[in-house]
């Protein structure tokens, strides 16, 4: 394409995207009464012509020339805000006004031929626009703790961890201060997913919504809670079954995604035995919510928080302590210490001792025996699960979930032995 096929290429480009950006508001805006509009399509478009055009001079004259003529649309539509006529329905707002800005500067960043970018943004624009109900609607479904949560998360994220120097220190270089960090951030994020997917979905859709986004929180608290609701309503116990299994079910996917984030070849031996062990829990799940299906539960979350610093930081140092643990016992006892140490681990956390046999197995340690090490733990943190909802929810709910969590323990360490051991 030569040059000036191009040129006018990237002009209807930066038309087409005021275009856009013009029919979305001028369909917000379609009720509204003759010249009490700031803007409509095709001011819009020719708002992101205005940009491209004057965009091509500015190469020309200069850069100055683009700035200037920046302020002076800024100031002809504030203008037409200021003066505009408005009725008794109408809302002070300057979302139409920003708009008309953002079309200013995209129609140019076309022109400049940075066209996927502009076009991008464009789209964007418009989705955010079109949402506004739905944006409302959630802003106003927030509550104060979780505010303070997406904000924490970010000062975790985005404020703490480039500060934190990424080198070893300790035993065997073993403690990187950047890289626990920034495990504690990655399984943060994957709680703040989990715990506002059910926040949107709500509760009231049953065990299967509860369940499978409970599991990217916490499984063992979801277990604790719907064990605990069976001792009230016997007659839920196949519904609230369904719940625990597709929590625990969830945790064989979250693993792998943990592991293979920090290791993707660790995603080529813990698919297979991941993969059984949630078959092993979800069918029995579907099975009970079949025979259930008419039914609903109506339940407070068990997830009171989305993000809690305290428990941030306590994680932090237990994954700290089980990257000592574990290659200290590597050291002193080889392969068999570290299964040892993920057996026991198994028992209160699964995250802590993936992350860490992850991060040993881009070293020192083989892959199978971090792959192993991972499903053992997983299993047997199954099995303290099945345990939780035998004695808190009782004979039957202990089966239900006991016996499904049970073939998922044996499963996954049989499956990793007959596929890399």
């Amino acid at each position: 394409m030569n040059e000036e096929y191009q040129t006018f290429y990237n002009l209807i480009v930066a038309l087409a995207i005021g275009l856009l950006i013009g029919v979305e508001r001028g369909w917000k805006k379609r009720e509204a009464k003759e010249g009490t509009r700031v803007a409509g399509i095709r001011t819009y478009g020719l708002i992101g012509l205005l940009g491209g055009t004057l965009a091509l001079l500015a190469e020309q004259i200069g850069s100055v020339v683009l700035g200037l003529a920046f302020l002076g649309v800024a100031g002809t539509l504030t203008v037409a805000y200021i003066f505009n006529p408005r009725d008794e329905s109408y809302h002070i707002g300057i979302t139409s006004l920003v708009a008309g800005l953002l079309t200013f500067v995209l129609g140019a960043l076309a022109a400049m031929d940075r066209i996927e970018i502009a076009s991008a943004t464009a789209i964007v624009t418009a989705l955010i626009l079109s949402y506004k109900p739905l944006l409302h609607r959630w802003i106003g479904a927030l509550k104060e703790r979780e505010i303070h949560a997406g904000i924490k998360l970010l000062l975790i994220s985005v404020v703490l961890l480039p500060i934190l120097p990424n080198k070893g220190f300790g035993p065997w270089q073993t403690l990187n201060p950047y890289i626990i960090w920034w495990m504690v951030v990655l399984i943060a994020m994957i709680s703040f997913i989990g715990y506002f997917a059910i926040k949107i979905g709500g509760t009231r859709r049953g065990s299967i919504f509860t369940g499978l986004f409970g599991g990217l929180v916490s499984s063992t608290a979801l277990t604790i809670h719907f064990s605990r609701m069976t001792k009230r309503n016997i007659a839920m116990t196949p519904i609230l079954a369904t719940g625990i299994l597709l929590a625990c079910g969830t945790m064989f996917p979250r693993m792998l995604i943990v592991a293979s984030v920090l290791n993707t070849n660790l995603l080529h031996t813990v698919i297979i035995p991941a993969t059984l062990m949630a078959a092993l829990t979800y069918l029995p799940a579907l099975l009970y919510w079949r025979s259930q299906s008419h039914k609903e539960i109506d339940t407070d979350s068990p997830l009171r928080n989305p993000l809690e610093l305290r428990s941030a930081l306590i994680f932090g140092a237990f994954l700290a302590l089980i990257m000592i643990l574990g290659k200290t016992l590597q050291t002193t006892f080889g392969d068999m210490g570290v299964l040892a140490l993920a057996t026991v681990s198994g028992i209160t956390d699964v995250d802590a001792i993936t992350l860490s046999l992850a991060r040993m197995s881009n070293e020192d340690l083989a892959l199978r025996v971090a792959t192993m090490g991972i499903v053992i733990a997983a299993s047997v943190n199954s099995l303290t699960k099945g345990i939780i909802a035998a004695v808190m929810g009782g004979r039957e709910v202990g089966l239900r979930v006991g016996l499904p969590l049970l073939a998922a323990a044996i499963g996954g360490p049989l499956a990793t032995w007959l596929w890399i051991w």
